[in-house]
Formats: C-alpha cells, structure tokens, sequence
C-alpha cells in the first residue's frame, strides 16, 4: 500500500537473470533507513515470489516484456512507466542498463541514474546523441574504473563528476551463510576430497578466455601436487572446442567441466584456489564470491578485476601463460599461515570496499547524487 506523499526511488532494471537481481537488491539496500520507499520495476521477466524476496524492495513490478518487445521505440514500456510514476512521490529514477535509462527518461522527468555493468554501451553514435540530449538529468555511474573510464571516453564533453564508478558488492553474512563447507561442495560437484582443485566459474566464451586457463594449468601441472585438477563451472558455446583443447594438452583427465551449477556462488570453498581468466571483465562478481569463501584468487590484470583483485589476490598479463601457471605453482606451495593471512586480507577488502555498508557509504558522496533528505551527496 502506498500513499501519494511517500518519497519513493524507482528502480527500473531490464530483467533479473544471472546477476542482475543481486544488482537489484544492492541498490534497494542503498536506501535502508532513509525516508525513501524503493519500488523495483523489471522490464522483462515473468512475476515472481522468489524475485519479489529477492530485490528487498518496499514494492516490485514485473512488465513482463519479452526482449523482443522491447526492440526499437519501447513505446509501450514508456507509456507503463508513465503510468506508474503518475499521481506518485517519486524523486530519482536508478535504471540499469541503456534500454531502463532509455525508457525512463523518455517516460518520466525524473533525474536519472544509469548504471552501467558493461563495456561498449555509448560506443553507438545513436547512444551518444542520446545521453548527450539528456545530459541535464542523466547521471550516469559504471561497476569499475575500468567501465567507468570507458564511458567517459566516449563522452568526452560531459564534465568527469556526472560519471562516476560506484562498485559492485556483497551482504558478505548473507554470502557466507549460503556457502557449504568443503567437504560437502566436493561431494555436490563430484570432486575428490583430496585433490587440489583450481576453481573458476563463468561461461564458455571467448570472453572469459578458458583457453587460457587451460593452458596454464597444463603447463604448471607437472609441479602441482598429485592428482590436482581444474574444475570450470558453466556452460556454453565452447565447450566442445575446450574439452578438444584440454585433450590435446594430454590433460582431459585432470580438468572437470561441471556445466551450470544452480546456486554455484554455495560450492565456492570446493576450490584451494580461484582463477579469473577473462579478457575484459567489467568488474568480477565471482571474485567477491570466492574472497567471501576464504579461496584465494587469481585474476587477468585487465578490466575491473584488477580493482577487486589488487593487493589481496594474484595478477598476471592477460593471456600469458606462463605467468598464470607461475601463480598456480605457487599457490599450490602456500603454507598455512599464509593462507590464513590471505584469507584475513580478503576479508578486510570486502568489508572495507565491496560490502553493502562501504558502498552506501560511497552513494550518499557521490557528485551525481541530487540532494536527498536534506543532504547532499
């Protein structure tokens, strides 16, 4: 039930697969214990109860689009955002991803923030003239330095404080809760209980480089403890070419495709070590899943993997083998104490930069914010 005077934000997201839910319920969390009412609004995407628990909104709306529906002029969608706004307090539109900023400029006059959880959304000539029209009320924010800097590079005119980077993040108690201990995330995935297991978790796409992965593995194996493996989490196009890869490596025995894992972030401390081959990850949420989960990390140094992996993880070139194999080599040699100290470090980064208090901490400060109960931000 809502009232007429409540201050309400209006979250309005394209849809909750994959990530994109958890972004939802991050930015919801913004809001705790300010005046403000969040109503989460998902373009596409059936109802939900789950999803409905999962955004932590005060009220969440389902368009049920299809993607197809939302092709070209959205003018249906503009005019069901129009309707909803109307007669209501609502103050700031957060909208994730261009077809949200899109629609809800275009249907509301609200100041509007665009988050941006990727690369190439103003690299469109069609894009730039867009946000360059609305640059009044458009604020726009990217997960990393990396997207945000990109971003920035496409539009150039627009003043650096209107683009800012706010980071992804965690509930590191609620994270933590879900994860299985190591002994039953082994017998979930059908790992040995006492091999050596390298860990990564994405799609099988040229994106996320396993190719790279493998090789690497390949070449350190001979120098990590016996019977070590290499457990890839997910599915994909390039399963088939990866699985021929790792044969003509002469190490298909050592290297488990375990396809997609429902709730995979739960069998994280299945792994000893985490590796992140991707060639240009925006930000890397499995990274935080895994430094919640005590596993060390290793990470291209590319993208926004290298903001959440500095200092605490490991970092190699992108696409060099032999330096991704040194890092497992040594990985594999790390004493107690050492990983205990790692798993201590990670820990402290996530609550210092990557949790839910640090980062509304860093929303309320940003430039970009309008003035909200009677603070500026």
């Amino acid at each position: 039930m809502t009232t007429p005077t409540e201050l309400r934000v209006l979250q309005f997201c394209h849809g909750y697969d994959g990530p994109f839910l958890d972004c939802a319920r991050q930015y919801a969390s913004l809001f705790v214990g300010t005046p403000y009412k969040v109503t989460t609004v998902y373009l596409t995407g059936a109802p939900s109860v789950e999803v409905e628990r999962g955004s932590a909104s005060d009220e969440v709306v389902f368009l049920d689009y299809r993607s197809r529906d939302v092709r070209g002029l959205k003018l249906k969608a503009i005019r069901d955002i129009k309707r909803l706004v109307a007669g209501r307090n609502f103050q700031l539109c957060i909208a994730h991803r261009f077809k949200p900023i899109y629609v809800a400029l275009l249907g509301t006059d609200l100041p509007v923030i665009g988050v941006h959880h990727g690369f190439g959304d103003y690299q469109r000539l069609s894009r730039k003239l867009f946000a360059n029209c609305f640059r009044k009320r458009l604020a726009l924010l990217g997960v990393s330095n990396a997207v945000r800097n990109e971003i920035r590079a496409c539009l150039p005119s627009w003043p650096a404080e209107r683009i800012e980077t706010l980071y992804n993040r965690i509930d590191i108690a609620a994270v933590q809760a879900e994860q299985v201990c190591r002994d039953d995330a082994r017998a979930h995935l059908g790992l040995p209980l006492d091999a050596w297991v390298v860990g990564n978790v994405g799609r099988l796409h040229p994106d996320k480089d396993q190719a790279t992965l493998i090789r690497g593995f390949a070449q350190a194996l001979p120098q990590l403890p016996e019977g070590s493996l290499l457990a890839i989490m997910g599915s994909g196009r390039l399963e088939s070419s990866l699985k021929a890869l790792a044969t003509e490596l002469g190490v298909s025995a050592s290297v488990r495709f375990l396809g997609q894992v429902a709730q995979g972030r739960r069998y994280f401390k299945a792994f000893d070590v985490f590796a992140l081959t991707s060639d240009h990850e925006p930000f890397g949420m499995v990274l935080l899943e895994a430094m919640a989960a005590g596993v060390p990390v290793i990470c291209s140094d590319c993208g926004g993997g290298r903001e959440v992996v500095g200092g605490v993880g490991g970092l190699f070139p992108l696409g060099d083998v032999e330096s991704l194999c040194v890092l497992l080599q040594q990985s594999a040699v790390c004493t107690q104490e050492q990983l205990q100290g790692t798993e201590q470090r990670m820990l402290t980064c996530l609550a210092e930069r990557f949790s839910d208090r640090a980062v509304a901490a860093a929303f309320w400060r940003l430039p970009v914010m309008p003035i909200v109960n009677g603070r500026s931000a």
